[in-house]
């Protein structure tokens, strides 16, 4: 296979990432109004028994205690799996996005890393360094969080696992979010039928379906483009669930994602992140690991940049406050 047929077919899956993060401020948003009425309430509690998913651990190897979200600063991971009824949810899934977010509850602010899949990493699971979409289909949840904490040296406290209907259920609970689209689209939809979304340019409500096609399309334009696109969705997505009408939907929205998500979080740490929303300004920061392609023995990989990780290690350290903690313990 050629360089050239090699490249095309990873722009093919660099087209199927979706930015899984974009949930997360609707989650904030929906538990934190579930606290004003009873039957949300029940709702929310419900939904997510029905997510919980306990891994083999109570707490990070990192950490010398278990954490409180309600006190401390914690991480979370959120795994995107590539899947659908189409694919059957079958065992071995890959992971399709991964975004590592830090929360320090001082400053109200989160730091979110999209970690690209192809990453060049080292597999704790399998003991040898591969792609790390591989982790979660050596060992779901618990490979892939294991082969983050190698690859940043700090503790993933929680993770949050979604698939595409996560997305689609959430707009569509909302009844669509407005989006500037901007050229023609000819798009799959979510069972990977071929041009089976179709929108023409121009500002518009767009259903589940077509925001998701509009968050994974790359076919005219770069990764920048597309990241500047995706960020506009977010903001779309937050603005419906945070409008004054929204809340009689967030039943629906409860449910979708209730649904399609699994947690290793309770219901009552999850009602700790609430005070994100509630407190203030929110401050959010984005990055994304940064490398270069490379070929090993034919295969395709995505080289890390090691100066960036390392200084990106710091700074999520920092963010945690995990190096104070450290010289809090050598001084003693």
């Amino acid at each position: 296979m050629n360089k050239l047929t090699k490249r095309q077919l990873r722009r093919k899956k660099r087209r199927r990432r979706i930015f899984w993060f974009l949930i997360f401020p609707v989650l904030l948003l929906s538990f934190s109004a579930a606290t004003y009425g009873a039957y949300l309430y029940k709702k929310t509690e419900n939904a997510f028994n029905k997510a919980h998913e306990d891994i083999a651990r109570k707490k990070s190897p990192l950490r010398e205690t278990k954490v409180d979200p309600g006190k401390d600063n914690v991480s979370i991971l959120f795994i995107g799996i590539d899947d659908s009824k189409t694919r059957h949810f079958g065992k071995g899934t890959r992971s399709d996005a991964l975004i590592l977010a830090t929360l320090n509850k001082k400053d109200n602010s989160v730091k979110m890393v999209s970690i690209p899949r192809d990453s060049y990493v080292y597999v704790p699971k399998i003991q040898e360094k591969t792609k790390i979409t591989h982790a979660h289909a050596y060992g779901g949840a618990q490979a892939t969080i294991d082969t983050v904490e190698n690859l940043f040296d700090i503790p993933v406290d929680y993770f949050v696992q979604m698939n595409f209907y996560a997305f689609m259920d959430v707009v569509d609970a909302l009844g669509g979010i407005e989006a500037d689209v901007p050229y023609t689209l000819h798009e799959k939809d979510s069972e990977d039928h071929h041009n089976a979304i179709n929108l023409e340019p121009g500002k518009q409500l767009l259903d589940g379906e077509e925001a998701l096609a509009l968050a994974r399309t790359r076919h005219k334009d770069s990764d920048i483009q597309r990241g500047e696109r995706q960020q506009e969705l977010m903001k779309a997505l937050v603005k419906k669930a945070a409008s004054a009408g929204a809340i009689t939907k967030y039943d629906d929205v409860i449910q979708a994602i209730g649904d399609n998500m699994k947690t290793n979080m309770t219901f009552s740490e999850m009602k700790s992140f609430a005070s994100y929303a509630t407190k203030g300004h929110l401050s959010f920061e984005q990055s994304s690991l940064k490398g270069q392609d490379s070929y090993i023995n034919g295969v395709y990989y995505y080289q890390l940049d090691e100066n960036y990780l390392d200084n990106l290690k710091t700074e999520l350290q920092d963010q945690l406050d995990l190096k104070k903690k450290e010289d809090n313990v050598a001084q003693k």
